[in-house]
This record gives C-alpha cells, structure tokens and sequence, in this order.
C-alpha cells in the first residue's frame, strides 16, 4: 500500500504514518498544498489523504487541481468542518471519502482500504458496451459517443455498476453494499455522487441516459 499523507499538523502527520507504517505502507508526505499537488502527480499511490486546510494551497483546490489533471487516485478528505455545504463542496472537488477530525484509526484504515479495493476493481482486460456507452475496465476509462468522460474513482464504479447490470434498475441498496459495504455514507454524500455522474454523463447530449426509479434506484437507458 503507497500512500501520500498531505497533512500540515506534524501531530496529526506523525500519528499517521506511524500508524500506516505498522502495516508496512510505503508512505510520502507533503505539509502544504504545492508540494502535495507535485507529489501526487509525479508518483502512483494507491490513496491519498488530504487535510482541507492547507498552507499555500487548501484541500479542495488541491483535490480539483488533481481531477482537472487526469488523476484519478482515491482521495480521502480529512476536514474539522463537517456541514453539509462543506461536505457537497468536497465531494464537487473530485474527493471520494470524508472524515472528520478528530477521527478513528481503525475506521480511516478501513476506508482508504476500501478506496483502494475500489479502485483497483478487480481489473481484467474487458470492454462493456451498452447504447452509447463504452467503458474499458482495464483503463477504468468510459466515453459516450467517443468522448471521454471526467469521472471520480466512486462516480465510475457506480456507472459500473450500472453498466453490468443495464437496463434493469440498481437499487440503492445494491449501491451502497457494492460501493462503500458496511461503512455506508449518508444520503447527501450519495445524492452528491450522483449528480456529478449525471453530469459528467448527460449534460453534454441531448438525450439522458441516467434513470432515476422513484424510491427505488438508478438504471441506464440506450439513450437514444
């Protein structure tokens, strides 16, 4: 595991990667924003935890810097702010988790495993089509019409979820036991996923392929 610690409090930075180094994490840090952003572009990690606020460049244009650039490693956003403005802001951002502080070890080591195992998705060398959709698991790339979609780590496993399972319904529940297991995030945080995949997925045509089934869940239609 190859972890990139952005993190200004040296308490907060040492606690951290003494935890992570128990585990024999191959770990980098970063006490300011510049110095993170030029971290995580230049090197693959498996994850990256990102405080919010930060010296020379805070968290979220950090964590959009890094979307806008093509990376697609997981993000956990660590945060003392913890309203709903501020959650919605991060998850728009491109951050895939959030903690806030002061926060549980052993639920922050279970998380950016779960980004992780996410991430990694079981990777094989296959295409899935459906209408306009093509997505390449191995790239964990997907175009509409030969267009490349923008997609957060967490925004292309539900599109892929939905894809495998096209055109029948994935019902929330199925989304959030596949997506984040027993660690469930709460409506918002889902609600938020959701919108940046419609956005990413139908803004820019004409015709929508994302469904919403009333208090049921989400399914794909041809688009056409």
């Amino acid at each position: 595991m190859k972890l990139l610690i952005i993190e200004d409090n040296h308490d907060v930075a040492g606690i951290l990667g003494d935890f992570f180094e128990a585990q024999d994490a191959d770990l980098d840090y970063a006490t300011n924003g510049e110095l993170g952003l030029s971290l995580a572009l230049e090197d693959d990690f498996d994850a990256i935890i990102l405080d919010l606020m930060l010296p020379k460049m805070d968290g979220l244009t950090l964590c959009r810097s890094l979307r806008e650039q093509g990376c697609t490693t997981p993000v956990l956003m660590l945060t003392a702010l913890d309203n709903k403005t501020d959650l919605m802001t991060g998850f728009d951002s491109g951050a895939d988790d959030y903690l806030g502080k002061p926060f549980d070890l052993d639920e922050l080591d279970v998380r950016i495993k779960a980004l992780i195992k996410r991430h990694r998705g079981k990777v094989a060398q296959a295409t899935l089509r459906f209408g306009e959709l093509e997505l390449n698991i191995a790239q964990h790339q997907v175009k509409r019409r030969g267009m490349k979609l923008a997609l957060t780590p967490t925004t292309y496993q539900i599109l892929l979820l939905l894809i495998k399972n096209a055109p029948n319904v994935v019902t929330r529940e199925q989304l959030i036991d596949e997506i984040w297991g027993q660690h469930p995030p709460g409506n918002d945080i889902l609600r938020s996923h959701v919108y940046q995949l419609r956005n990413q997925l139908d803004k820019p045509f004409e015709q929508p392929m994302l469904m919403t089934v009333p208090k049921v869940g989400l399914r794909l239609s041809q688009g056409e």
